[in-house]
């Protein structure tokens, strides 16, 4: 019997572990498929800080409010990042060389501006410019952009490298692993939970869901409805490998964006773009999506139309209306705990797994973060 199962074994799940073995609990990670296999391992590896601009004007102000308390966890998860590679012994090619919104219309930058304010409220550090800074610090970004936003703490990672570097270094600590293991139903029992898998029965004392997407369906296991939890497909690519062109994490405040280039020299060009399901219930990628993104994308930086896009794939993120994370234990079921972070799950990994591995061992929250805005309405 261990103290703690937890269940995903992706990002989330290999970090919390990570962070639960390096305590001295013993710990064990259920996983249906391999690690790393879903989203932790199919994003495009973006570190983000500022609120997301899209949503923020499809949504408006209001939401801008109840959302801008994440910032601060976003930021606290990214200062982690500035050495995780080193704690794990593992490059995850970490660069922190900011990023770049940059906007079309005076709209735009309205909009931006507004924004700023509530990031501003929670530290971030956020520079307004114009067409001249633009120039001076991008200047492979089209004259058609008349100004942006600045956000010096974000960056990327190499997604394929990060779940697996926690993994291994969980293992080593004394974390088990099951692999190809499929969660088929959930017991509580007076000892504390019941695990029945495609394996057998595991038996621990808590259990800790960081299933992602499944994560409600896990939830329900044991009648529990964790809410808005969704799972979309969505989509990125990437070009062939260039010289040095893109330094920076680049948005664009019109249309849905990000652009990013890769320690191997290959741009990454994504943004949310709907992808499709596919005949056996798979993401598969989503033509139109393609040729929009793209479009985008070339008005942005125009040195890309020499540039061969080579490879486009599609992947479940998971997601919530009100892109609010839940991260704590469920009232009704003592010992049951949530890792769920939508949309920004990858850069919020370190951060969130640290926060729930505390929480599972009875500990406060760490760097003074106050959980009220994220913990189960359950």
């Amino acid at each position: 019997m261990a103290d703690v199962i937890v269940i995903g074994g992706g990002l989330a799940g290999c970090a919390t572990a990570y962070y639960l073995a390096a305590d001295g609990v013993d710990v064990t990670v259920l996983e249906r498929f391999d690690l790393n296999t879903l989203a932790s391992g199919s994003n495009a590896g973006s570190l983000h800080a500022q609120i997301p601009h899209d949503p923020f004007v499809r949504y408006g102000e209001g939401w801008a409010a109840n959302y801008a308390s994440t910032v601060g966890l976003l930021a606290k998860s990214i200062d982690m990042w500035r050495s995780l590679g080193d704690e794990l012994g593992t490059d995850l090619e970490v660069r922190l060389r900011g990023g770049l919104l940059v906007a079309r219309t005076p709209a735009d930058m309205q909009a931006i501006e507004r924004k700023a304010a509530y990031e501003r409220g929670q530290g971030l550090e956020i520079q307004i410019l114009d067409r001249a800074d633009i120039q001076r610090i991008a200047p492979y970004v089209s004259d058609q952009m008349i100004g942006g936003a600045f956000c010096p703490d974000e960056g990327k990672a190499n997604p394929f490298a990060v779940a697996p570097a926690f993994a291994r270094a969980a293992q080593r600590l004394g974390a088990r692993i099951e692999r190809q293991t499929q969660v088929l139903g959930i017991e509580r029992t007076k000892a504390g939970y019941e695990v029945a898998t495609s394996k057998g029965v595991f038996s621990a004392n808590r259990i800790v869901n960081a299933a992602g997407s499944d994560a409600g369906k896990i939830a329900a296991l044991l009648g529990i409805e964790l809410g808005d939890v969704q799972g979309f497909p969505i989509q990125v690519s990437a070009t062939e490998r260039v010289g040095p062109l893109i330094p920076h994490l680049l948005y664009c405040a019109s249309d849905k964006l990000t652009l990013k280039q890769n320690q191997v020299g290959s741009l990454l060009i994504g943004g949310g773009w709907e992808a499709n399901i596919g005949p056996y219930g798979t993401p598969v990628a989503n033509p139109e999506s393609l040729r929009r993104n793209m479009a985008v994308a070339l008005s942005v930086v125009p040195a890309l139309k020499d540039i061969r896009v080579i490879r486009t794939w599609a992947a479940i993120v998971n997601g919530t209306d009100d892109w609010k994370p839940i991260l704590g234990e469920i009232r009704k079921s003592p010992g049951f705990f949530v890792n769920f972070f939508p949309w920004m799950g990858f850069t919020a990994g370190p951060v969130a797994a640290r926060i729930v591995a505390n929480l599972v061992q009875g500990k406060p929250a760490p760097f003074d973060i106050d959980l009220t805005p994220f913990l189960p309405k359950t």
